[in-house]
């Protein structure tokens, strides 16, 4: 497993719906260590805190193994790491093996699985078709995110070792499942709620399910 690339970003002003919004979406890569704090990593712009950042979503991962599937379905062939707002482009961590709990050690930095990402409308800008998000939600390719259990240095080209499986292997796609396709399964909802990893976020959703 592998960190392929690290990207951030600054903000930048979009139009939607009439108006301007700011965003933090337009990820690029950038060369050599970064450091990752408890909430987010140096030099990138989390804009929408209720949404992004904060301490159970610091990082956010896309495996670059959907690339191939998301360049079919655009009908494109200029997709670049971050094009999906991720931090983290990876290889080797797909939602179907990664559980929520597991923590991984990428650099220096130790890591923990938290919860799925949900797309919001932004993501219909960075790829320029609104379109996207319900598409993007369907697939379950939703990438995850990451709290920082051990701040320091990383960059591309770290390799990635999982450290700790969370006994109970709720895998990120299964959660994802359960929430918007499976919502009435309470005896699963109840198993999952039992993680202390899952974000507050989740949990709270979750709960109220």
């Amino acid at each position: 497993m592998k960190l392929l690339s690290l990207n951030i970003s600054g903000l930048t002003q979009v139009q939607h719906g009439g108006k301007t919004v700011g965003t933090g979406i337009f990820k690029k890569p950038v060369e050599g260590a970064v450091r990752a704090t408890r909430l987010t990593l140096e030099g990138d712009r989390q804009v929408d805190q209720r949404y992004h950042g904060g301490e159970y979503k610091a990082i956010y991962v896309y495996p670059q193994e959907h690339y191939a599937f998301w360049a079919e379905t655009l009908g494109r062939d200029d997709l670049a790491p971050g094009q999906f707002g991720e931090n983290f482009t990876t290889e080797g961590l797909i939602e179907t093996e990664v559980h929520i709990g597991d923590q991984f050690r990428i650099g220096e930095v130790l890591v923990e699985v938290t919860q799925p990402r949900v797309p919001c409308f932004k993501l219909g800008i960075a790829l320029g078709d609104p379109r996207l998000v319900k598409v993007f939600l369907k697939s379950e390719r939703s990438g995850f995110y990451l709290r920082v259990l051990e701040e320091g240095m990383v960059q591309a080209g770290d390799s990635i070792e999982r450290n700790f499986t969370h006994p109970e292997r709720v895998t990120v796609q299964y959660i994802h499942h359960l929430y918007y396709q499976d919502s009435q399964n309470t005896a699963e909802i109840e198993r999952v709620l039992s993680i202390k990893a899952l974000s507050k976020e989740w949990s709270r959703q979750f709960r109220e399910l």
